[in-house]
């Protein structure tokens, strides 16, 4: 009678540490509560005076609980470090000589399919008292799945959160982007834009200020996603905001920097072009700020393609540019610009070679007349074919204003 009496007093126990545990699962306590509830939990209703508990995570075993533990005892184990004869139901660690479990006599483990989730290492309080391994294990396991859903929970929400962000970004973004370019007599434009994610770096963009001025641009800011989606953002309006007030390339170069360098700290920059052409004078003046050389092509036969180099350097590594000036072209009439992004001429072919400036040049020289919308159409297909399927490494940006 006094064996059954036992046996119902140690069930009534083991009935009350799963109650507990399980309404605190139900109820979604933290991870660290339930940590918390758990080891009390076994250490008020079950046979246990020590104990140790590892949970498996990236290639290790994390130690989330250790209690009544003197000995020096690791905070992490490798994945490797840990091997279980399972038909011996034997467990063995490979630890360096400062590490010890002298304390310990009981090990049990925890596994979904083949994959090992847990390590439980404990002590009886009494060696006479009996300790059910197996609800042992089953309420560890308990414990160890209500935490992988917290974590699988949390990695849902973090994806989710993410994907919203990417989303707001690539929105921030698109509406940058000038919704429609001229198409007209005087003045003809085309770009392409081929982000290398959803969100890039790349930005373009062309002012009419009046019938007779026309401003026009590209940047590249350093890095992806959504900080670099706001700082262009913040970009595009300062730079709008002096365009209104102001014609002077100088001063609003000189404060795009300054704006730049005051929202990062010199932690994020941005390469940068702003040209100006006023159909009056027949002037063009451009500010080059570390970006890649747009292309200007003459219509005249003679005359070869020119890089408009002139200018500083990136915007947002100095408070103040060390050096700056305006270059300037006279008399232009009728020309093209081409301006462009280095993922362009960074596109590799199967043989990890980049497709260059100078092949640009030479595609440019070969088609300097064709109307923005048809050199597209044709330098793509050029660019398509030297790749050869080779998927792109950056954003790539193609700029093309025809000037009558």
């Amino acid at each position: 009678m006094k064996t059954e009496t036992v046996k119902y007093q140690r069930k009534e126990l083991e009935l009350k540490a799963l109650l507990e545990i399980t309404t605190a699962i139900n109820e979604n306590k933290t991870e660290s509560v339930l940590l918390n509830i758990f080891k009390f939990t076994c250490l008020v209703h079950l046979n246990i005076k020590s104990m140790v508990l590892y949970l498996a995570t990236a290639g290790k075993f994390d130690r989330r609980i250790s209690h009544n533990v003197k000995g020096n005892i690791p905070q992490v184990i490798p994945h490797d470090s840990v091997e279980e004869n399972r038909e011996l139901g034997k467990l063995s660690l490979t630890l360096s000589e400062e590490y010890s479990f002298s304390e310990i006599d009981i090990y049990v483990p925890v596994y979904h399919k083949d994959k090992m989730l847990a390590i439980l290492l404990l002590k009886r309080k009494n060696d006479a008292s009996e300790l059910d391994l197996n609800f042992t294990q089953a309420l560890t396991n308990i414990l160890v799945v209500a935490l992988e859903n917290k974590r699988f929970a949390r990695r849902q929400l973090e994806e989710e959160r993410l994907r919203r962000e990417v989303e707001i970004a690539s929105n921030v973004q698109r509406m940058l982007f000038p919704s429609k370019l001229p198409q007209t007599e005087k003045l003809a434009a085309m770009v392409t834009y081929i982000p290398h994610s959803t969100v890039g770096g790349d930005y373009y963009d062309l002012i009419q200020k009046n019938p007779e001025e026309v401003f026009f641009c590209i940047a590249d800011v350093s890095g992806k996603g959504m900080p670099a989606a706001l700082l262009m953002s913040n970009f595009q309006a300062a730079l709008r905001t002096l365009l209104r007030s102001s014609s002077d390339l100088k001063m609003i170069v000189e404060q795009l920097n300054f704006t730049t360098f005051d929202n990062t700290q010199g932690e994020r920059f941005i390469t940068f072009f702003l040209g100006y052409y006023n159909y009056t004078t027949q002037e063009l003046r451009y500010v080059n700020a570390g970006h890649n050389p747009p292309v200007l092509c003459r219509e005249e036969e003679a005359s070869d393609p020119e890089l408009l180099e002139a200018g500083t350097t990136i915007l947002g590594a100095f408070e103040t540019l060390p050096f700056l000036e305006t270059g300037q072209r006279d008399h232009l009439s009728g020309f093209t610009l081409h301006l462009y992004t280095d993922g362009l001429t960074e596109t590799m072919n199967p043989n990890d070679e980049e497709y260059g400036d100078l092949k640009f040049i030479d595609f440019i020289r070969a088609n300097r007349c064709d109307n923005p919308t048809v050199f597209h159409d044709r330098f793509f297909q050029d660019l398509d074919a030297y790749a050869l399927g080779q998927s792109k490494r950056d954003d790539i940006t193609l700029l093309s204003i025809k000037f009558n």
